[in-house]
C-alpha cells in the first residue's frame, strides 16, 4: 500500500497540482499586496482619500470601561474589506485571462482535417448506376 501510495504521490499530475496551488497561493499573496498597498491608495486619493478598508456599518458600538479598557469590543460589518477582497478577484481574473490567451497563442495550430472522399449518397448513386449497366 504504500508503495502504490509513493507512485500515486509521484505521478505527474500530481506534482504538477502541488505547484500550481503553491503559485497561486504565492500569486495571491503578491495580488493582495498590489491591491492593498498600491491601487487602494490611489482609488483612495482619486475618490477624496477614502480608504476602503476601513469603511464599515456598525452593527454595536464598543463598550469601554471607566479605566479605558474595552470590555466589550464593537460589532461591525466590514465591507471595505470586502470591495478590497472584489477588487482582488478582478485583477487575479484579468492576470489569469492574459496569461492563458499568451499561452493559447504558443500553441500551434492544429492539422487540417483530410480532404472528405465522396458522400455516401454519391457512392450509393454510384452503385445503382453501376448496376444499371
Amino acid at each position: 500500500m504504500l508503495k502504490e501510495f509513493k507512485e500515486f504521490i509521484m505521478t505527474g499530475n500530481v506534482i504538477d497540482l502541488a505547484v500550481a496551488v503553491l503559485l497561486a497561493g504565492a500569486m495571491g499573496l503578491v495580488v493582495s499586496g498590489f491591491v492593498g498597498d498600491i491601487m487602494m491608495p490611489i482609488v483612495g486619493h482619486f475618490s477624496g482619500g477614502l480608504d476602503f478598508a476601513e469603511m464599515k456599518v456598525v452593527l454595536d458600538e464598543a463598550v469601554i470601561a471607566a479605566d479605558g479598557a474595552v470590555t466589550k469590543p464593537e460589532n461591525a460589518i466590514m465591507y471595505g474589506k470586502w470591495i478590497n477582497a472584489i477588487i482582488n478577484l478582478i485583477i487575479v481574473g484579468f492576470v489569469l485571462f492574459i496569461i492563458v490567451k499568451a499561452y493559447n497563442k504558443t500553441k500551434t495550430p492544429p492539422a487540417p482535417a483530410a480532404p472528405a472522399g465522396p458522400s455516401e449518397k454519391d457512392l450509393l448513386g454510384e452503385i445503382r448506376d453501376l448496376l444499371k449497366k
